[in-house]
């Protein structure tokens, strides 16, 4: 028994050792079985086809299209006045020399007034190929220098190729001779204007008359009210001599400009103009008769400057030969009909009586005065 006893305990010992024995071994890890590569597939060879090139069909060359003639509805020929008296009168008026044109040439007419003197300058200058303009001796100048605009032709009024700058004030002014418009206040038409800005500038500074106050007042009409309403002490505006009644000797540049002085109060418009016993105004006051019919009573003539070469029909630089000649030919043979004298021939428009051939080189005094007067035409 006591044999037994002792086998049972050597059995648990060893039993108790294998236990003790297994819980120190490690335990065996996990190997992680490795993905499978991807077989390499060799591409499917795809047998090369012959596909037979598509027809395609060549470009249809598109012939240029030709621009509008000039002259035709699609490019009519400008013509440019400037606004230096009532831009209604202007376009009608313009209007019916735009339809003669036409009638003797063909050719279609587009007629404008831009806003100011400096407005038609670089109008001309931008349409190089396709303008002409009715533009004043500084006008000219200042477009010939700027793009080479070329004069063709300039006015005849009554038989002079020249005009003047007449000096206004009121007649109750005060005012007796031209040095004492010094320090006065001064209105003028728009600095582009020949008779109305350049001509008196420098005329002023030869008698050494410094205006004061300036008023740009936009026209020659509206100058004559600006000294009517007192707006400016004085003014400058274009002067044309005034017409004689038949058997009275005309006007002579030694003759005082304004109308016989025993004749002022009988002066009144009528449907033709403003007459004084037979004696018509032609100047800038004709142009206020209807608003202001006692005019020559309020408003006379202080003096004049020397005379300046009439206004200019110029042509933009690079308008073709073959249509200048036959617009010229046109307006001469207009300026021989009746209709003339409902265009520019009225004395509410420019009061042109005719026309005639004219050279740059008339005008080199005009250059003379804009270079002492020093002006450009960023001054306008």
């Amino acid at each position: 028994m006591k044999h037994a006893t002792k086998q049972y305990r050597v059995f648990a010992l060893l039993a108790l050792v294998a236990i003790l024995a297994a819980a120190c071994t490690p335990a065996a890890t996990a190997t992680p079985t490795p993905a499978p590569q991807p077989t390499s597939v060799p591409p499917t060879a795809v047998p090369a086809t012959a596909v037979p090139p598509t027809d395609v069909p060549e470009p249809t060359e598109v012939p240029p299209t030709e621009p509008p003639a000039l002259g035709s509805e699609e490019h009519p020929i400008k013509v440019l006045f400037v606004p230096s008296v009532d831009a209604a009168v202007i376009v009608s008026g313009g209007e019916v020399m735009a339809e003669a044109l036409s009638e003797a040439t063909g050719l279609v007419f587009e007629v404008s007034v831009p806003t100011s003197y400096a407005a038609t300058i670089e109008e001309i200058c931008a349409s190089p190929t396709d303008t002409i303009a009715f533009i004043p001796a500084q006008g000219y100048v200042l477009a010939n220098q700027l793009c080479g605009v070329d004069v063709s032709m300039k006015a005849i009024r009554r038989g002079w190729g020249v005009y003047w700058t007449q000096f206004i004030v009121r007649r109750d002014s005060g005012i007796e001779s031209l040095e004492d418009l010094d320090g006065l206040s001064w209105a003028y038409p728009d600095a582009g204007s020949t008779s109305g800005y350049l001509a008196p500038l420098v005329f002023m500074k030869e008698l050494d008359v410094a205006p004061g106050e300036t008023v740009e007042a936009g026209g020659h009409p509206q100058v004559v009210n600006a000294v009517l309403n007192g707006e400016a002490d004085f003014g400058t505006t274009f002067f044309s001599p005034f017409a004689v009644p038949e058997g009275v000797e005309a006007w002579d540049v030694n003759d005082e400009p304004d109308i016989p002085e025993d004749l002022i109060e009988t002066c009144a418009p009528n449907d033709e103009g403003l007459f004084c016993e037979g004696y018509r105004v032609l100047d800038a006051r004709a142009n206020v008769r209807e608003e202001a019919p006692d005019i020559v009573q309020q408003v006379k003539i202080l003096g004049l400057t020397s005379a300046i070469p009439n206004d200019t029909l110029s042509f933009s630089p690079d308008f073709p030969a073959d249509l200048r000649a036959q617009i010229e030919a046109a307006i001469i043979a207009f300026a021989e009909t009746d209709a003339w004298i409902e265009s520019i021939g009225s004395e509410d428009f420019y009061g042109w009586s005719g026309v005639e051939a004219a050279a740059d080189s008339e005008y080199d005094l005009i250059r003379a005065m804009v270079e002492e007067a020093g002006i450009s035409l960023e001054d306008l």
